[in-house]
């Protein structure tokens, strides 16, 4: 065998150096590529509405798969109202922080100016400030004046309503026309609502594949007006499941979540994608008497599943809604945890994979990206407050939640082993109760909101 010289060893040695540097600087540029976030946000559906969590007649393959793919959440907690849950989303903060200026919706009365204030820093915009092409379709329901619509408020490109799909006559004495926009135009009115999920999942479907190849990241929030009463489906849809027009609204909102994920997979973009997926509160099973009109049935509603209220309830029917997360390889798979997560928690949690700066003031959400790739065990949350109309209603610490009814009681339930909170232990846990009012006087005071007195 021929001795290779010194000369030769050196370069082989130089080219092998070289090239572990050249491997090692890629794997580098790999995992600190900025992760794709989808969101996709039902409205109104409830807790017992998807197969995965108990449903026995509507099916939701779709939802179900990507349950399996990421961690499922048992108990994840938002406001149990549109506005309430979106601002916690959009901006990882409780409503009352928030100063809109006005009232958000065009109900007889109220101002209709309100928005989200400048001084605020959107999930979409600090996205966009780290690097983000966005884009959003569907609902949005935070301010409905051409400055404060999501074209204003960091998202690149807008398709959808400016608020919910019941606010016209007979539902709505309001003389606002509820349109359709694209961006700051207007494009259909009246509002053919038969067709609203197919076509958000359309522009869902564009916008991926336009900012696949790019090499740029996006975000994109797919947010539902089903099945907000009133619902609608498509012929393709109507009639097709076993649980009526509720299932055939619940199963084509199955269907565009799978036309997502098809149009992940066939761009091959799945495995540096999140992709969120939740309601935005429980169902609305006691709907005031105006949308008792034009058509809508009782049976046109979901279910909170074993969990009592609805929307609007602080029990936890109206604010614990299906939730789930996906990132193939990075977070687990098949995992379903009751371990205790807030909607602020998604603001934060995806800000901070993504590399963006968070905003200097005091924030709601918690990082729970460790929790999801199990290098820590727990969640970092550890409470919830329960607001409604600008009062603490009611509080979850750790395992126990105290509520004060509008009636002037209080309640205690257990919620690790009681969560239909069908048992009150206030009688017999009174310095449970006494410690966790004891926080929520210190709550509502740094919130500025009301807090009824402790009656026990």
């Amino acid at each position: 065998m021929k001795m290779l010289n010194y000369k030769t060893i050196s370069a082989l040695l130089t080219i092998f150096l070289a090239s572990l540097v050249f491997n090692t600087s890629g794997t580098e540029k790999q995992e600190e590529r900025q992760p794709n976030i989808i969101i996709l946000l039902m409205d109104d559906v409830g807790y017992g509405d998807l197969g995965c969590y108990g449903h026995p007649v509507i099916k939701t393959p779709n939802m179900d798969k990507l349950a399996d793919e990421g961690v499922r959440f048992t108990s994840f907690v938002t406001g149990a109202g549109c506005t309430p849950s979106r601002t916690q989303l959009i901006t990882g903060r409780y409503m009352p922080r928030v100063n809109f200026g006005g009232t958000l919706d065009p109900f007889p009365g109220g101002t209709g100016k309100g928005g989200i204030p400048e001084n605020e820093t959107t999930l979409a915009e600090g996205l966009k400030k780290a690097g983000y092409k966005t884009g959003m379709a569907g609902k949005w329901h935070l301010g409905y004046q051409p400055g404060f619509l999501p074209v204003s408020k960091g998202f690149d490109e807008w398709f959808g309503l400016p608020y919910s799909n019941d606010f016209m006559k007979p539902w709505v004495e309001t003389d606002e026309p509820l349109e359709l926009y694209r961006n700051f135009d207007v494009v259909e009115y009246p509002v053919d609502q038969h067709t609203l999920t197919a076509r958000y999942t359309t522009e869902a479907v564009r916008f991926i594949e336009k900012n696949s190849k790019s090499g740029q990241p996006f975000f994109y929030y797919l947010a539902y007006n089903m099945a907000h009463l009133p619902i609608f489906t498509t012929d393709e849809f109507r009639g097709k499941s076993k649980g009526g027009l509720y299932g055939d609204v619940m199963e084509e909102l199955d269907w565009s979540v799978g036309q997502v994920m098809l149009a992940l997979k066939n761009n091959g973009i799945e495995e540096n994608t999140i992709v969120f997926l939740a309601s935005d509160n429980g169902p609305w099973m006691d709907p005031p008497e105006r949308m008792k009109e034009g058509g809508n049935e009782p049976w046109h509603q979901g279910t909170a599943g074993l969990l009592r209220g609805s929307k609007g309830s602080m029990y936890e029917g109206g604010g614990r809604v299906p939730a789930m997360i996906s990132w193939p390889g990075k977070i687990t798979s098949g995992k379903v945890t009751d371990e205790l997560i807030g909607m602020p928690d998604i603001y934060y949690t995806l800000l901070k994979e993504a590399g963006a700066t968070l905003p200097d003031y005091q924030l709601d959400g918690y990082n729970i990206m460790p929790f999801l790739k199990e290098i820590v065990n727990e969640s970092p949350r550890k409470e919830y407050a329960y607001i409604s109309g600008g009062s603490l209603r009611a509080m979850r610490m750790g395992e126990w939640k105290l509520m004060l009814t509008r009636e002037g009681t209080a309640e205690l339930f257990n919620l690790q082993l009681d969560p239909s909170e069908r048992y009150n232990h206030i009688t017999e846990k009174q310095e449970i109760a006494r410690n966790i009012y004891s926080r929520m006087k210190k709550f509502a005071e740094e919130l500025n909101i009301n807090l009824d007195e402790l009656k026990i």
